[in-house]
């Protein structure tokens, strides 16, 4: 087996080009360039818009390279899910979406592997706090009064629905 080299890139999801930073960093590998940033766009493409963080894999003595895909920000996330691009001014005083806390939910399961939170619960009100840090409200609520909620046990039917996708793995 050849020796591995890892390419690590930021790259707008399904927009990667043969040229700066792929094309020259790759080109030394002996690697077909094409095919690369077609694989990276194939991963990608559900996270267009956004920037995600994109590993290649070359084993430099076969030319075959592997491409694994990393999630975006909690934030980048949250801002595509109210088609928002960045908050204006203080979040505390400009709202600038509203999402469901199933949306909420989905992004706390595409999260599970950076997050530090044990449980399903903990995850979201984990991007809850991100949520309110930059302005968005969730079932039109203030999300500090949603992870209250949470607490509470008002969501707990829902969060169930969801708890087997956060225990597989």
């Amino acid at each position: 087996m050849g020796k591995k080299k890892t390419i690590r890139v930021m790259i707008e999801g399904g927009k990667a080009t043969p040229g700066p930073p792929l094309g020259p960093t790759l080109s030394p590998l002996r690697v077909n360039v094409m095919d690369v940033v077609k694989a990276i766009n194939e991963a990608t493409k559900e996270f267009e818009g956004l920037t995600v963080p994109v590993e290649i894999i070359v084993d430099t003595s076969t030319r075959e390279f592997e491409v694994k895909v990393g999630v975006p920000t909690t934030t980048a996330l949250l801002l595509k899910e109210v088609g928002a691009k960045e908050p204006p001014g203080d979040p505390a005083h400009n709202k600038i979406g509203d999402l469901p806390l199933e949306k909420i939910i989905k992004i706390a399961l595409l999260k599970k592997e950076q997050l530090t939170a044990k449980t399903l619960k903990a995850a979201v009100k984990t991007i809850l706090g991100s949520a309110r840090s930059i302005g968005i409200t969730v079932e039109g609520k203030d999300p500090k009064i949603v992870q209250r909620e949470i607490d509470e046990g008002k969501y707990d039917e829902l969060l169930a629905k969801y708890e087997p996708e956060w225990e597989s793995e």
